[in-house]
């Protein structure tokens, strides 16, 4: 990646879509390992980009959707379940988002 002006890079900290964490920094911040991140992976939940270097980076957004997968498997639930559980929440929330757009313009 070419280096960035301070005030480029800034900006894309604030897009949640910005893979800005590793694996390990990730795994951290949503109390997980790295092998549940690569399992969710596996499942096809999230997608992390990959450095040039081809080490695993995760968004904002990835980082939400990883810690409802753990809440789900931390109360029982297997992991395939859990990721299809997120993957229709998300998909009900967008459904929602884009209903209440639609609704906003023909009034």
């Amino acid at each position: 990646m070419p280096p960035e002006t301070p005030s480029h890079a800034a900006d894309r900290l604030d897009d949640d879509d910005y893979p800005a964490y590793t694996m390990g920094r990730a795994a951290e911040m949503i109390g997980a390992t790295p092998g549940f991140l690569r399992a969710i992976g596996e499942a096809r939940l999230i997608t992390p980009l990959r450095s040039e270097g081809g080490h695993r980076r995760y968004s904002r957004y990835q980082l939400r959707i990883a810690a409802r997968a753990r809440e789900l498997v931390d109360a029982g639930t297997p992991i395939e379940a859990a990721c299809r559980i997120v993957i229709l929440e998300d998909q009900l929330e967008e459904a929602l988002r884009l209903n209440e757009e639609l609704r906003g313009r023909s009034r």
